[in-house]
């Protein structure tokens, strides 16, 4: 078997070493923080793991809210003004990618893919990992202030349904059973049975990378500046000034920094950072029967280990850009209208609040592939929303290329040719 090298250690990176030790194969694990860690967009997601994460964010007449998103400081969606030269080819392809109906409705039958089975592939591994806790198979729910509210998206529940996700409706009276503290003006809702959360998706990384290093993956503490190529051949990867890892795979699942590496693999990935922000919340005496999204505010409400995560938006702007903490308040002054009655603080400045980078395609699909001629580099990033769900499904394509078997899920919706000339 192959000397293979994991460039990343998320939950996508930890799925691949579990996939590839499974197929036999020596892996290396390398990622500069702790398993886990607050580095990576696997710590601070929403913690959903949802069958119905299959619409894109691009959606057919989506252009005429791109004004709004320069100017307004409280939506879902914000973008900075002064990265918009920089981000404007990225946000061209993106506006593209959901002009038409026919090209959303591919990326949706290619989410569904990596998506349909999610909760039972993350129970199976949270077991295997001695943390099948953190793993809640309950159902997610999304809440309306009207039935009118819903019947506006209807483009989204008409993909689900045509991807086979199941709902069922909730009028104001089982939105009150579901979560008693709700505020009144949240009448109508849609209940997802299939879905599941994670109590703790940064502990939950952390287990399935022990659980890997348990199996014999290698472990190594650093971060990779470049690969090294020779005639042709991948050779080894090369992690901070000095030692080279020997490879005859390697796997890029290094999230946001994934763009420049398989750029020296000969790959020009159109990869940008929805910067995405969370809050967590005391609310010790708050009953959900399952996490929630609210539609105004389209922000997961789950409760976790640490308290209730509040997490969402999307800020698109400079990597490097400090955070903008209004959007955590943003995220509060939500929750306060969402549970008026629980007392949450006014202000975010002393609750534990986080900002990450979503590393995300224009198309809403993921990388997954050769970026080589030689095969040997291959591509596992850019999933956006869905990382953490998609996770396992992934791993298990990127597991039967590496091994030359006929993969299960078609490759070809998130092959990197697609971004040819970017």
């Amino acid at each position: 078997m192959s000397q293979v090298v994991i460039i990343g250690a998320g939950v996508v990176g930890a799925c691949c070493a579990l996939t590839l030790l499974s197929d036999g194969h020596d892996v290396t694990l390398v990622e500069p923080g702790e398993p886990g860690g607050a580095q990576s967009a696997s710590f601070g997601n929403g913690a959903w793991l949802s069958t119905a994460s299959v619409v894109p964010m691009s959606l057919p007449g989506l252009w005429r809210n791109i004004p709004r998103t320069l100017l307004e400081r409280d939506g879902p969606l914000v973008i900075r003004a002064s990265a918009l030269p920089r981000l404007a080819p990225w946000l061209l392809r993106f506006l593209a990618a959901g002009w038409r109906i026919e090209a959303v409705e591919r990326t949706a039958r290619a989410l569904a893919a990596l998506l349909g089975d999610a909760p039972a592939r993350h129970q199976a591994l949270a077991q295997a990992a001695g943390v099948a806790h953190l793993v809640v198979r309950s159902g997610l729910t999304y809440a309306y202030p009207s039935r009118a509210h819903f019947e506006a998206e209807a483009i989204a529940w008409r993909l689900r349904q045509a991807q086979r996700v199941i709902w069922r409706e909730l009028d104001a009276d089982d939105l009150r059973s579901h979560t008693p503290a709700l505020a009144p003006s949240y009448t109508f809702g849609i209940e997802v049975p299939a879905g599941a959360h994670c109590r703790n998706p940064g502990a939950y990384v952390a287990a399935l990378v022990s659980l890997a290093r348990s199996r014999g993956a290698r472990w190594v503490s650093g971060s990779v500046t470049g690969l090294v190529i020779e005639q042709g051949r991948l050779r080894a990867v090369r992690v901070g000034a000095g030692e080279a890892v020997p490879a005859e795979f390697a796997v890029i699942s290094a999230g946001i920094d994934a763009a420049s590496l398989a750029r020296q693999a000969g790959c020009a990935i159109p990869l940008e950072s929805e910067r995405g922000y969370h809050i967590v919340l005391p609310a010790e005496g708050l009953s959900m029967r399952t996490p929630l999204m609210p539609s105004d505010g389209k922000m997961a409400v789950t409760q976790t280990e640490q308290g209730l995560r509040i997490s969402g938006q999307v800020e698109l702007a400079s990597r490097s850009a400090a955070p903008d903490w209004r959007r955590a308040e943003v995220l509060l002054r939500h929750a306060r209208r969402l549970f008026p009655a629980l007392g949450f603080p006014q202000s975010s400045d002393a609750i534990p609040r986080w900002l990450g980078h979503r590393p995300s395609t224009p198309d809403g699909l993921p990388v997954l592939g050769a970026c080589h001629p030689s095969g040997q580099v291959v591509c596992a990033f850019g999933h956006g929303h869905v990382g953490l769900a998609a996770a396992p499904a992934s791993a298990e394509l990127i597991g039967d290329l590496i091994a030359g078997r006929t993969p299960r899920i078609d490759p070809q919706p998130y092959r990197v040719s697609r971004f040819a000339g970017a």
